[in-house]
């Protein structure tokens, strides 16, 4: 027997790792690239994660973390910054790499599918809502208006 296959004592076979972007050779390039692989990175990372949670844990909710980061990575302004999780919470940065200059606020998915959004400064909910367009559309409201963040990476951190 294959080690995917299932037996009737087995938990079913887990899908495949996904193939994550080379994060070094993106950062060789600059911030933008950088951004850009983190960002596919991270889809890739919690789309995997969630379908092992669906075969592990059927029924049982899971934060929607994936729709989250698919209405972020859809609006140019956030597209921009280097976005980055924690317990589930989007945040976004204006650097590309730790300690990190968080832009705007964050959005947290609820296990009842709502999606909980906060500010950075002062630290405080904004406001819950059913979807993660809008808990994003909440998000942007928070970002500086103006310029675009000028991006930074450990480089210019040097200096």
């Amino acid at each position: 027997m294959d080690a995917n296959d299932e037996t009737s004592d087995q938990q079913p076979a887990l899908p495949p790792r996904p193939v994550l972007p080379d994060m070094a050779a993106a950062r060789s390039r600059g911030p933008v690239d950088a951004i850009e692989a983190h960002w596919q990175s991270l889809r890739l990372a919690w789309q995997w994660s969630h379908a092992v949670h669906q075969l592990r844990a059927p029924g049982r909710p899971y934060p929607g973390i994936v729709p989250l980061l698919e209405a972020a990575a859809a609006q140019p302004r956030l597209r921009r910054l280097h976005p980055f999780t924690s317990h589930f919470a989007l945040l976004f940065s204006s650097s590309t790499s730790y300690p990190w200059t968080v832009q705007a606020g964050s959005i947290e998915p609820l296990h009842n599918g709502r999606f909980k959004v906060r500010q950075r400064n002062p630290f405080a909910v904004i406001g819950e809502v059913n979807t993660a367009e809008e808990a994003v559309t909440l998000v942007l409201k928070l970002l500086p208006t103006g310029s675009d963040p000028v991006i930074t990476d450990s480089e210019d951190k040097r200096v």
